[in-house]
């Protein structure tokens, strides 16, 4: 497994947001579902700026897609933070999420590993049950994993496609939802991964941002409720962000995946460490209480939501 790149010094004096890596990134394509550890441009997910300060002390995160990229950094995150993590992948993910699962322990918290599709209701209900019976409750639900199949053509949409894109995008958000509501306490948060492309549509990622769309406006109708048990359910809509996601996509084309992020004000895609700060905020009652119902888009400045 190639090491993540240490930072030059120079690079740690300056301000976080021009020491991450530019464009052109060194890219390969991989078979589905990439893997962070045969990336030749690892991401950038240990946070080494962050400072934790106990904000989610013994708390119990589920995290779905928390081997590689955003979920893989947010999982960090929170055990630097205090939390027992338990993180949901594919089986084919399983060298990733071992790698979390030694990072997570060196924290010294307990990291629960399960493998399974999220396209499969009863592995939904299982990963909660798990989590809840081998870590002693469940307080943060993250629902992250993402399937994603560009279009260069509307022609290329198939049915097949766009069902499996809506049942790992959304219907599993609905699965594991569902399946933690009688665990979910007061002060406790759920958090869905979007994407921009979700608050102003995509003209290659057609069902990707139509489900993403969907898993927002899903977030805001039960977060009403939610919030009349004391827990508070948000999305996260990152930008341009550097995962073995965009690896895999098969139909990106091979000088687009080197310059992803290049059309953002900071000319370069987010490193998942840039991101998951946010999913501190968002699971953290003591930062925000008050926080509802919200879209929080982390985009390097693409604001356009046409």
């Amino acid at each position: 497994m190639q090491p993540e790149r240490e930072q030059p010094e120079h690079e740690q004096s300056a301000p976080q947001v021009v020491s991450e890596p530019d464009p052109p990134y060194d890219s390969q394509k991989q078979q589905r579902p990439g893997l962070e550890a045969d990336m030749r441009t690892p991401p950038r997910y240990r946070a080494d700026r962050y400072r934790a300060c106990g904000k989610l002390r013994d708390k119990v995160a589920l995290i779905t897609g928390g081997d590689s990229g955003i979920g893989r950094a947010v999982a960090l995150l929170y055990a630097r933070e205090g939390a027992d993590v338990a993180i949901v992948h594919l089986p084919d993910e399983q060298v990733d999420a071992e790698q979390v699962r030694r990072e997570v322990e060196e924290q010294g918290r307990r990291c629960l590993l399960l493998p399974g599709h999220l396209t499969d209701e009863a592995f939904c209900r299982e990963a909660v049950e798990r989590t809840v019976a081998e870590l002693g409750g469940l307080n943060i639900l993250v629902s992250n994993a993402a399937y994603l199949n560009s279009k260069l053509e509307l022609e290329q949409l198939t049915a097949e496609d766009f069902d499996r894109t809506f049942k790992t995008n959304v219907y599993a958000y609905f699965h594991l939802l569902m399946a933690a509501l009688p665990h979910l306490r007061p002060g406790d948060a759920v958090i869905a991964t979007a994407t921009e492309e979700a608050l102003k549509g995509s003209t290659t990622m057609i069902d990707y941002a139509a489900s993403k769309a969907a898993l927002i406006t899903l977030t805001k109708s039960v977060a009403v409720h939610l919030a009349q048990r004391g827990v508070r359910a948000n999305v996260v809509a990152p930008g341009p962000t550097w995962t073995p996601l965009n690896e895999a996509d098969q139909n990106m084309p091979p000088d687009g995946l080197a310059h992803i992020g290049s059309e953002a004000p900071l000319q370069r895609a987010a490193q998942p460490e840039e991101i998951a700060p946010t999913y501190v905020y968002l699971a953290s009652d003591a930062d925000s209480s008050y926080t509802v119902g919200e879209v929080i888009a982390v985009t390097g400045g693409i604001v356009d939501t046409r």
